[in-house]
């Protein structure tokens, strides 16, 4: 899904560059080192992602959750907070994600 919607999102980049710049903006310095870290910043954003049910930000935020270290515990523990937050409809979310975790860590594991 991930590579799917990054032809799209380029084109709405083209279409709306001034918003895109500046979204792009905002998610960099949302996602820095701070008083958290940026990997348990994307857990959180993943666990959001769950609870609000947007397919394409779980795809997203499960390839960044790998890309900045997170175990697959790590992201099963942020599950059960965003399953406990969204209730039932999380849970299917949550499937999701794991499955997309699994997927991006597949891809970035030795010999891959």
């Amino acid at each position: 899904m991930a590579k799917e919607l990054s032809g799209a999102i380029k084109q709405v980049r083209l279409g709306a560059p001034d918003v895109m710049k500046n979204f792009s903006a905002m998610a960099s310095a949302a996602t820095a080192n701070g008083a958290l870290d940026s990997k348990t910043k994307e857990l959180i954003a993943l666990g959001i992602a769950v609870a609000i049910r947007c397919d394409g930000c779980v795809a997203f935020h499960a390839q960044a959750a790998v890309r900045h270290g997170a175990s697959r515990e790590e992201v099963m523990d942020a599950m059960g907070l965003a399953i406990y937050m969204g209730a039932g409809p999380s849970l299917m979310y949550a499937a999701q994600a794991v499955e997309a975790y699994d997927q991006f860590a597949a891809d970035q594991a030795p010999g891959a």
